[in-house]
């Protein structure tokens, strides 16, 4: 509170001077709502802790009902099998008791059967006359107490004996004749009896014989399936369980298509914790959905683009902004329609500016032609030529965004980073931009030689510099990218291209090696292998997202069906796309008719790019910096060997003479990264650490590349 008084006297003389509080406005007159004394008891019901989930929600009563009707339709069956099984266990129980089994073998252990011989038989002899004197009092009593009371006490004896067997003979892990036995398939009797589901994670090796499961959430209906999570045992992963999911879903006799595992992540979850779901029946062998976009008017690109639906038909939305995609499959698979799908959201945003390159030269993409600013069908030669201006075109377009970039304040670029406001400014130039690539492996393994500043590349090579540059610089600046192949493998995609690819998505592939180079090293170690998708699952894959979906921003992978966009739908979305870009004045480029390419800065675009040859008013400078210990021992040793593409770390460390793990640490500073790659050697094929020769070269051109910049730095102080 502050003392205006005196201020305020001194303004005006008429008006009296009173003490004046600052504070915030309260609403003090109309008095808080009265909470009633029902609206109190149920809110206290549903947030207390004591209270079981089934008396809190509709859904689970529902399901706890039905589940109380089962039991009393199925308990008088299971009282008869419990009495039969108890009975089993009776006699065999009497049996070890009349033949002194456990007196024998405490006998036997000791060594000392011959001693204990004739108080053994002593012992059986009386416990048969036990057993004949029992046999013969039962009856006996039980004739008396009918001659004196009737019936209704050996009804009495009856029940009293019955239920002493079927208590005998609960099913009971670890005791003869207590196992469940089940007849014909378990597909859904872990939804009625959880001690199968415990069976099933023991048979499939998951759990021990002696470990149990803990009910989390109990079997519950969801979809077209039935939903539980449980907790592992201690020191149990969930991983594990995620591995194995093919173990399990034997254990459950069900075909895995039909399973979905994943491990409960964040705060209501743990590394112990697994969420199980399975389908009646193929989730995926119902007609494919038809793509939502086609209700719609307009998109968002910051908006996720709905991509497709899970297992239990969930819609899964995809974020592009921020990120690249890398679609694999092999041919007829649904990769061309998934790619369209994920162009599709950008198409209706009148705001982004497309990139088309077909190299299937196909009808798949004609129609994008009318809301592209460039575009291009054909995979010969003079096609990839073409496709790497518009590469040195983007880079030179991001470069300059990010000059732009520093000269705006902090309220318009909080960040190096475009915001929504950045990209529909058309005053400032930096509308989200879409590559979009359909069969990329084309212009990646072109032959086509090239020169880029001197220096002598093929166009593939020099496409997956400036591919990579992109996937790595592009994403903040608003440009993203969009690639489709059908040869994943590791010659066609270059190792560091697909390492600075966000989002991936892999259709069936024919191996797991092609599958794990997709979506990423070791994958199918962690249960996801693209290569174990059936044949008729067209359209369905594993999407690896770079960015939060509707199954949470912690899944590191799911199975997506994609959705359905025939060639009418496509049509329809790119002429709407044309529509509003007409209505919103972004129409540019090829759909606006205008052919006459941007102006091409090959010198700076070659000093940007990693690996890029340097200018040649630098060449001769660049070549004659000395390069530091051990890069420069490495590329003597290299120097006579020009065909080379891997050199094993063993090798170098033998030839060089020096200490392996300084040897790793002073390479690593040079920015090279031991890899793994299969050599021949006299014992045959082996896989063994080592550098891509690549690498190094690019090594040393940086460090050449800084010691110039640094000199330059230097000189200019001077």
């Amino acid at each position: 509170m502050t003392d205006h008084g005196q201020e305020l006297a001194g303004v005006d003389q008429a008006l009296p001077v009173r003490q004046v509080l600052e504070g915030e406005f309260v609403n003090g007159m109309s008095p808080s709502p009265r909470v009633s004394w029902w609206r109190w008891f149920v809110n206290g019901w549903r947030r207390s802790p004591r209270v079981p989930l089934w008396a809190k929600d509709r859904v689970h009563a529902v399901q706890v009902a039905k589940d109380v009707v089962v039991a009393v339709l199925r308990s008088p069956f299971r009282f008869v099998g419990a009495v039969v099984r108890g009975l089993v266990v009776a006699v065999r129980w009497w049996r070890s008791w009349v033949t002194v089994r456990d007196y024998r073998e405490a006998a036997e252990q000791s060594e000392k059967l011959a001693d204990k011989f004739g108080d053994i038989r002593a012992l059986t002899l009386f416990r048969w006359k036990v057993t004949g004197a029992v046999a013969a009092v039962v009856p006996t009593v039980g004739l008396v107490l009918w001659l004196l009371y009737g019936q209704s006490p050996l009804w009495f004896a009856g029940a009293v004996t019955a239920v002493a067997l079927a208590v005998l003979g609960r099913r009971k892990d670890g005791s003869p004749g207590r196992r469940p036995v089940l007849a014909g398939p378990r597909t859904l009797t872990w939804t009625m009896d959880p001690q199968v589901l415990v069976d099933a994670f023991r048979d499939a090796k998951l759990i021990g014989k002696d470990e149990t499961l803990r009910l989390v959430h109990r079997a519950t209906r969801q979809g077209e399936g039935w939903a539980v999570t449980v907790d592992l045992p201690a020191t149990r992963k969930a991983v594990d369980v995620v591995k194995n999911r093919d173990a399990l879903a034997s254990a459950l006799a069900v075909d895995e298509i039909q399973l979905n595992v994943e491990r409960v992540r964040g705060s209501g979850g743990h590394a112990g914790r697994v969420a199980l779901w399975v389908a009646d029946e193929d989730p995926y062998s119902a007609p494919p959905t038809r793509t939502p976009l086609l209700a719609v008017q307009r998109w968002d690109a910051w908006r996720p683009v709905p991509f497709g639906t899970d297992a239990r038909g969930g819609r899964i939305d995809l974020p592009l902004v921020w990120t690249s995609l890398l679609i694999g499959a092999i041919p007829r698979q649904g990769k061309t329609m998934a790619e369209r799908l994920a162009a599709a959201g950008l198409i209706l945003d009148p705001h982004v500016r497309l990139y088309v390159a077909d190299f299937k030269n196909g009808k798949d993409w004609k129609a994008a032609e009318q809301v592209a600013h460039r575009f291009m069908a054909g995979d010969d030669s003079e096609h990839v030529l073409r496709f790497v201006d518009w590469l040195v075109e983007l880079v030179a377009d991001v470069q300059a965004r990010y000059r732009r970039m520093q000269e705006l304040d902090d309220l318009t670029c909080p960040e190096s980073k475009v915001t929504p406001a950045m990209s529909r400014d058309i005053a400032l130039g930096m509308p989200i931009t879409a590559l979009v690539v359909d069969e990329v492996q084309i212009p990646l393994e072109d032959r086509t030689p090239v020169e880029v500043q001197g220096k002598k590349l093929t166009a593939g090579e020099y496409c997956g510099e400036l591919l990579m540059w992109l996937a790595k610089k592009a994403p903040a600046a608003g440009v993203i990218l969009l690639l489709a192949t059908q040869r994943p493998d590791g010659k066609t995609i270059p190792s560091g291209l697909r390492a600075v690819l966000g989002s991936r998505f892999a259709l069936r592939v024919m191996d797991w090696r092609d599958s794990n180079i997709i979506l990423g090293e070791q994958m199918n170690t962690r249960g996801y292998d693209s290569s174990r998708l059936l044949p008729s699952h067209k359209g369905v894959g594993i999407l690896r997202p770079d960015g939060e979906t509707q199954a949470g921003a912690d899944v590191l992978a799911l199975t997506v069906r994609t959705f359905y966009m025939p060639n009418e739908d496509w049509r329809e979305i790119c002429a709407q796309g044309r529509a509003l870009r007409e209505q919103e004045g972004t129409l540019t480029g090829h759909a606006a008719g205008q052919t006459t390419p941007a102006r091409l800065d090959h010198a700076a675009v070659a000093r940007a790019i990693a690996g890029g040859a340097p200018a040649p008013v630098e060449a001769e400078r660049v070549a004659e910096v000395e390069l530091p210990e051990p890069l420069a021992s490495v590329v003597d040793y290299l120097a006579d060997d020009d065909g080379r593409d891997f050199v094993p770390t063993a090798e170098l460390v033998e030839a060089l003479g020096v200490e392996p793990k300084g040897f790793g640490l002073d390479m690593a500073g040079f920015g090279c990264r031991p890899t793994r790659d299969r050599v021949t050697t006299d014992d045959g094929v082996r896989q063994v650490r080592g550098y891509d020769v690549a690498d190094i070269r690019a090594a040393v051109e940086r460090v050449r590349r800084a010691a110039v910049v640094e000199a330059e730095v230097i000189d200019d102080g001077r």
